[in-house]
């Protein structure tokens, strides 16, 4: 493990201070498993021997985050470290919360967390491992195994039946049988989890490689109808094969999460949900299926899901534009220039664009519009593709028309034709609009 730079020295650093007034410390959880793991570690967590009020008093800058715990950020530098006194926890009586916390030993500490993988210590003055869990073992198997009873350690934390699936997709693990099975169990409790922790663990789960591999886990699990029931009504829902070869539209999904990456949210959440207006639009006509108005009632229906799941206005936003949008990329090459240049400066157009190239990969394999946009991209590059309108609202009505809603549709026909070129100048824009209005 690297302690000689960055955050890993500062950690040290830490660890250090503690040692210096008699205290046991160790690195402990993520940092260690990424480390047996051959990956950097991205955050360094200590467990330490010193009390709370024992780590408040050695350092000038903590924050008490949890210190009824035994949880205080120790902030070294200018990066917070979690700094926490092995505990052993009393009965969970609220799915979340230990009735009572006392401290304890190493191993005692280790036995109460939830997988083996992240039940690892290591001493950083003695560079090795402290593995009382057999986690070390079960990395190298590659394997998401309970620590103890998986039935009670999903018992104290019903969001650890996600933690698991987030783990075994990320890492490409297996999940241990018996704590499968508690998965499996366990399942409906999902919902005694508060909407933000599982939207905040569904983030980490798509945004992240592996997301396809999760999608399956969570269908398998029953997971998937307690919290997205929406997107389990997508099994069955067939789909015209000649647009549609791969097969229903659970199936369609899940290809396109096959080719994320890392993602942003927008594009992950958007490829989640693109097409969940299709299960309740499903028609046959003159013999073919079809999806009446699926985007529009879709990019609804995703507003809905994502404000029971606590995202912010912005996200909803942003991932609906994309459900909202992504049919209408089947129309780019017949739009006028003013029209498309407005297309290709929303704030989600990029993330639409590669939304429509794995749509189309994992459907029909068709290109041409998206090949067709990046050409325009270039074409435009050199180009104010957003200008200030010439024309306001303020301006039409001193023109002589008349408040309403058919001021909407003019402003967006005027700054179409402005972006077109048909307009020189702000002048020339009223001179239209008062031929438009006296002739009306």
């Amino acid at each position: 493990m690297n302690l000689n730079d960055g955050a890993g020295a500062l950690a040290f650093s830490v660890a250090k201070r503690l040692k210096s007034k008699g205290h046991l410390v160790y690195f402990a959880g993520g940092c260690v498993r990424d480390d047996v793991m051959q990956k950097t570690p991205q955050d360094f967590d200590l467990a330490t021997t010193a009390t709370p009020d024992q780590v408040e008093a050695l350092f000038p800058k903590t924050i008490p985050v949890g210190k009824q715990f035994g949880v205080i950020l120790v902030v070294e530098g200018d990066k917070p470290f979690e700094v926490a006194t092995f505990r052993g926890e009393g009965a969970y009586y609220d799915g979340r919360h230990p009735s009572e916390v006392f401290f304890t030993s190493p191993e005692r500490d280790a036995l109460r967390r939830d997988f083996t993988v992240n039940g690892l210590f290591f001493d950083p003055f003695e560079g090795k491992i402290i593995d009382y869990v057999s986690g070390v073992e079960d990395i190298r198997r590659k394997i998401i195994r309970a620590i103890g009873t998986p039935e009670e350690r999903f018992e104290e934390d019903k969001l650890r039946l996600l933690r698991a699936i987030r783990f075994a997709s990320t890492f490409g693990f297996e999940i241990d049988p018996g704590t499968w099975n508690a998965i499996c169990a366990k399942s409906p409790q999902i919902s005694d989890v508060s909407p933000e922790r599982i939207r905040e663990e569904l983030i980490k789960i798509l945004c992240r490689p592996g997301a396809a591999r999760a999608f399956d886990l969570l269908s398998q699990s029953g997971l998937m109808k307690e919290i997205l029931p929406e997107i389990e009504r997508m099994k069955g829902v067939m789909q015209q094969p000649d647009f549609h070869p791969e097969g229903d539209v659970f199936i369609h999904t899940r290809l396109l999460l096959e080719k994320l990456e890392h993602p942003s949210l927008t594009l992950a959440f958007g490829a989640l949900f693109h097409d969940v207006g299709k299960p309740p639009t499903f028609a046959i006509r003159d013999g073919r299926i079809k999806f009446y108005e699926h985007a529009p009632i879709g990019a609804d229906m995703t507003r809905q899901i994502m404000r029971r799941l606590r995202f912010s206005n912005d996200e909803i936003e942003s991932v609906s534009a994309c459900v909202e949008n992504h049919m209408k990329f089947a129309d780019v090459q017949k739009m006028r220039s003013g029209k498309l240049k407005r297309f290709l400066v929303r704030p989600t157009f990029l993330e639409e664009l590669e939304l429509h190239r794995i749509d189309c990969q994992s459907s029909h394999g068709m290109l041409d519009n998206y090949y067709f946009l990046q050409e325009k991209l270039k074409e435009y590059a050199a180009e104010e593709l957003k200008p200030k309108p010439f024309i306001s609202g303020h301006e039409l009505i001193q023109a002589g028309m008349k408040p309403g809603p058919a001021m909407k549709p003019l402003l967006e026909e005027l700054y179409e034709l402005q972006l077109e070129g048909q307009f020189k100048d702000r002048e020339a824009a009223l001179q239209y609009i008062r031929n438009r209005i006296s002739s009306s």
